[in-house]
């Protein structure tokens, strides 16, 4: 509504080099993490439902890149790169995949339902939009502990019209909450083009009858994701509420590694990866702050070999303990 007080328009992050190359690191980590996670599901040593982030690199390399050790993350099922940003340890995060008893949840959550309150990254859900109400609970919390933290909350174009989504909104805009609601918007959901499953399809305007505002972002650049976590976090810190980004993203695979895809056609995936490669571009800009194809092969080899090591150790580490079964189902022992 033009009468009311709305963030400003965000402006692409002017990074260093130092910075830009902190981003190409992440957002290559994730992408070859994600390709051996899926090369581990096709070899039957990742078991249940695999959701794989590649494409969408810049959404969470972008806005977590601007989070302080305050903050809290929470997000749905397709979370690996989440994690690696949280700075949970990619051996750690494999070995999950694996349901090996060295992995961040002992073994017992694999892909979907990863956790680690000591990293303040609050899940994995597989519960379509589950996760949203829970992080306006993490503001809750952030807001009454007065921590000075903010909630990431995010979830996708899919989840978008879940109720309990409506109800987090109205909550966290009665009581100003902490709490960035990022709306990951690949396009498709599951397998439904969204226009086609939405009749709002521009996402970033699902908050306006609750008065909370929101910013559409270009999700396949990483300065423009960073700018606008800048604009979203000055806002919610300086206690006005919450704030809705909508990330127009795109994931190259399917929704899961059980999905064929069929839905879209080959040539408008290769389309999305020649036009607007999240990682390409970031090459791109490195190439012209004078960093040579040699460095990057370094960086290539360093990831790489990061990566094989995490599929390594999550192959060779054992099973969990049957007695296992019992622990961690209520927060005390019984």
């Amino acid at each position: 509504m033009p009468n009311r007080e709305r963030p400003g328009e965000p402006q692409p992050f002017e990074a260093s080099k130092d910075q830009l190359l902190e981003f190409y690191k992440d957002m290559l980590l994730i992408r070859r993490f994600e390709e051996k996670a899926g090369q581990l599901y096709g070899l039957g040593l990742i078991g249940g439902f695999c959701h794989l982030y590649i494409g969408q690199e810049a959404v969470a390399v972008g806005l977590q890149s601007a989070l302080t050790k305050n903050d809290s993350v929470i997000t749905g099922y397709r979370d690996h790169g989440h994690m690696l940003l949280c700075r949970i340890p990619p051996k750690d995060v494999m070995a999950e995949l694996t349901g090996r008893a060295a992995g961040i949840s002992k073994g017992k959550g694999g892909s979907m339902h990863m956790f680690s309150v000591e990293h303040k990254f609050y899940g994995g859900h597989g519960i379509v939009g589950a996760q949203v109400s829970l992080g306006a609970g993490l503001a809750f919390s952030h807001k009454y502990n007065n921590d000075g933290g903010v909630c990431l909350a995010y979830f996708g174009d899919g989840a978008a019209n879940q109720g309990q989504v409506y109800e987090a909104f109205n909550m966290a805009e009665l009581w100003k909450l902490p709490i960035i609601f990022v709306i990951e918007n690949n396009q498709y959901a599951m397998g439904t083009a969204v226009n086609r499953a939405s009749s709002e399809d521009q996402l970033y305007r699902r908050g306006e009858s609750f008065r909370i505002p929101g910013i559409q972002v270009d999700g396949m650049d990483v300065l423009a994701c960073r700018g606008a976590a800048e604009t979203a976090l000055d806002w919610v810190r300086a206690g006005k509420g919450p704030v809705i980004l909508e990330m127009k993203t795109y994931r190259y695979r399917g929704h899961s590694m059980s999905d064929p895809a069929k839905y879209r056609t080959r040539e408008e995936v290769q389309g999305v990866r020649d036009k607007s490669d999240p990682i390409e571009h970031v090459k791109r800009l490195l190439d012209e702050q004078g960093v040579t194809e040699d460095e990057l092969k370094k960086i290539e080899q360093e990831i790489r070999k990061v990566v094989n090591e995490s599929a390594d150790f999550a192959e060779s580490t054992p099973e969990p303990e049957a007695a296992e079964l019992y622990t961690d189902v209520l927060v005390e022992r019984y």
